[in-house]
């Protein structure tokens, strides 16, 4: 290292991490127990420290210093000092070069060794010791960033999210096969604005991407090992840094240029976020930022015995939302991303975990509050992922006004309903309608169900019509991980098969999911790639499968763009019609001083349903007629929303069911817009009479539209 000492003034304690002023570079760290903490400066290659100055200042517990001579891609790190005492919480280690928890970027990956970690262990006395190895030459480094950015007039959408359509991606499977683009590109942020890939959101109507995380991660040593991957990246160690491993440039422009092209086509960008835990793991696990700075303060650890961590995650640590900083370096990450980055939203993994103040889930807890006084990030979309695995973890319905949840129940009911299980109608019906068993009571509307039926977690859209059993080999865990109550059915053949009846079997389910998807109350999410069919061979857990088994293949068959189109044209009758995309829940009574209800539940013989029948174990068909006269909506200007009247018939029975045409007072002919069994309707099928049976094929679902008499 040089001799010669950079020029360091006091600084600022604020803002926390490294930030560029045009002139020079505020250095502030938080520790509340260190006793001394060094800034470690590195030469333009990483490889070499260069210098180490102490922090100068400490205020409010906050270290800084201020380096006039710093410029932007300073590479820097720290190391800190203080207490080794595990058994009381304190895991200070200098000898571990250590992340600024705030840094805005970050290089390079870690190259894994017993260095990384700050103890040593005795294999003979199994007891663990202080290790005094330098880890610096296998960690990333912290990068200075000069922010600025030329954001053109950048405007959010905004969308309603009774308009919004999800579409769950990840950076690098989206695009890493698309075959129009070049292959230095493909795989990056910078993909995400390019006209192919735009192109193809905007024809299929989706109105936000919500990306798998980007926050900085690490890759396990464990998988690293095996040669694998954290492909998903649901392993967070730096907050504020989008992952390097997306970019071929200055990751943090490139990101912020994806967001403005993807605004620009009006399309809203959400990130998957992990603040519930860090990659540091458990108490065995590598000193790589927050453990070294202060393990006591970011950390819930056991009580009574502070060597281990609260796990709620099953990641090995959690973060202590119940610590003032803990709770800030979360707040001032979601504003960073809205107000420097621009994106639109969050959905938060494990979210039951940032509730917990001290054991049980407190619906009100700190986080929340400040969230829903926040004027930046109560305006933007909150999405819950409404559990964890800690006792009481399990919260679907009980998040607070403001956000919206994903709802595995909406997952469930489809799931079992579609491959044929009875005793289901009365639940089929309510998550159909937006789920107000879960959302009604608290003031929350339809719109808070995020309804899907897939997600990146367990099988495609194509696996999940089959495959009866999981198949992740490839995984090297004897095919132990992932879910093993699936709800799946393989139509009959466990994978790949040549039969056409099964293969049209196969099409007919996935029509059947797409469609209950877009014609459901609530908020459809899809999952990029289930539109064109695609399958990882039955792997539900590829989260460490960074090759063809998790990225999108983009060279379709005519099945696969057969069901693309229909994708489409679903989403498109959902986009163009109010009736399934309504604000309010359904009454299920006379509206608007008509005798009209604003929704029927019909039988097969287009009577209402009655209380037997709703309990009836062996039922499997249903009709829906949405009346356009219930609406009950209205737009901006206070002027009444008019739709038509609409006909949904579901029958997951395996037998044709005869369904009658209802009759209501004021409607004529009915048009069949869609029918899963036939996707290309036969002219001489477009049109039923009230009154008139239709053949409703077994596992098929039949949307029809009224046509009004001539006056």
């Amino acid at each position: 290292m040089s001799e010669k000492q950079s020029r360091i003034w006091p600084g600022q304690a604020y803002p926390l991490g490294a930030t560029w002023d045009g002139e020079g570079v505020n250095f502030a760290i938080f520790s509340e127990h260190a006793q001394k903490i060094e800034l470690c400066l590195f030469d333009h290659s990483g490889e070499r420290e260069i210098e180490r100055i102490v922090m100068p200042e400490r205020t409010n517990l906050v270290w800084h210093g201020y380096l006039p001579d710093a410029r932007p891609d300073l590479l820097y790190g720290y190391r800190v000092h203080g207490p080794y005492l595990p058994k009381e919480g304190h895991r200070f280690n200098p000898d571990k070069l250590l992340l600024d928890p705030y840094a805005k970027a970050i290089t390079g990956r870690v190259r894994w060794s017993d260095a990384l970690f700050g103890y040593r262990i005795r294999h003979k006395k199994k007891d663990l010791s202080y290790d005094d190895r330098d880890s610096a030459s296998g960690m990333p480094r912290s990068r200075v960033v000069d922010t600025s950015f030329n954001w053109e007039g950048d405007k959010r959408p905004n969308t309603p999210w009774q308009e919004t359509i999800l579409y769950e991606l990840h950076v690098k499977g989206f695009t890493r096969q698309h075959p129009d683009l070049p292959q230095y590109i493909r795989g990056t942020y910078a993909a995400l604005a390019t006209a192919p890939v735009i192109d193809h959101l905007k024809s299929l109507g989706i109105t936000a991407v919500e990306l798998l995380p980007v926050h900085a991660h690490l890759d396990n040593r464990y998988l690293s090992e095996r040669g694998l991957s954290n492909y998903w990246g649901y392993n967070s160690i730096g907050f504020f840094a989008p992952d390097a491993g997306y970019t071929n440039s200055d990751q943090t422009a490139e990101f912020k240029a994806a967001v403005k092209a993807l605004h620009a086509a009006g399309i809203e960008v959400i990130l998957d976020v992990v603040y519930n835990h860090t990659a540091e793991g458990n108490h065995l696990g590598p000193t790589i930022c927050f453990r070294g700075i202060d393990n006591k303060a970011y950390y819930r650890l056991v009580a009574g015995d502070e060597r281990h961590y609260m796990d709620y995650t099953g990641t090995g640590n959690t973060l202590d939302m119940v610590h003032p900083r803990a709770l800030q370096i979360i707040m001032d990450s979601l504003r960073y991303w809205v107000e420097e980055m621009h994106v639109d939203g969050f959905r938060f993994d494990l979210a039951s975990t940032l509730a917990r103040e001290e054991h049980e889930v407190d619906r009100l807890g700190a986080f929340f509050d400040i969230i829903q006084q926040d004027p930046v990030l109560s305006q933007v979309k909150l999405i819950a992922e409404p559990w964890d695995l800690g006792e009481g973890g399990y919260q679907v319905g009980n998040f607070p006004p403001g956000w919206t949840e994903w709802n595995d129940k909406f997952r469930d009911t489809i799931r079992d309903y579609w491959k044929g299980e009875g005793g289901l109608i009365a639940e089929l019906a309510t998550r159909l309608t937006g789920s107000a068993d879960l959302y009604f009571s608290n003031g929350r509307d339809p719109c808070a169900s995020i309804n899907f039926v897939t997600a990146h977690d367990g099988f495609t859209l194509h696996d999940l019509v089959s495959y009866n059993e999981k198949h992740n080999e490839a995984n090297h865990e004897d095919n132990k991980d992932g879910e093993d109550n699936n709800r799946s059915w393989n139509c009959g053949v466990e994978g790949p098969t040549d039969d056409p009846a099964i293969e049209a079997l196969r099409a007919r389910q996935k029509r059947n999911f797409i469609a209950t998807l877009c014609l459901a109350q609530g908020v459809p999410m899809f999952v990029a790639g289930d539109e064109m069919g695609r399958t990882q061979g039955g792997n539900n857990n590829a989260y460490c499968q960074d090759n063809e088994i998790s990225w999108l293949n983009w060279e379709l068959g005519q099945a696969d763009r057969d069901l693309l189109d229909f994708t489409r044209r679903l989403i498109a009758i959902r986009k163009a019609h109010p009736s399934f995309r309504r604000r309010h829940f359904f009454h299920g009574c006379p509206v608007n001083h008509s005798d009209v209800k604003d929704i029927y539940w019909l039988n097969p013989n287009s009577s209402e349903m009655d209380q037997e029948e709703w309990d009836n174990g062996f039922a499997r068909s249903l009709g829906v007629l949405l009346t356009g006269s219930g609406l009950q909506e209205v737009d901006n200007q206070g002027r009444p929303i008019k739709d038509d009247d609409f006909l949904i018939l579901l029958n997951a029975h395996h037998e044709t069911v005869p369904f009658v045409i209802p009759d209501i007072a004021g409607i004529g002919f009915w048009n069949l817009l869609v029918d899963t069994y036939t996707p290309e309707i036969p002219p001489s099928l477009h049109r039923f009479d009230p009154g008139s049976e239709c053949q409703l094929e077994a596992y098929s679902l039949m949307l029809l539209q009224h046509e009004r008499p001539a006056k």
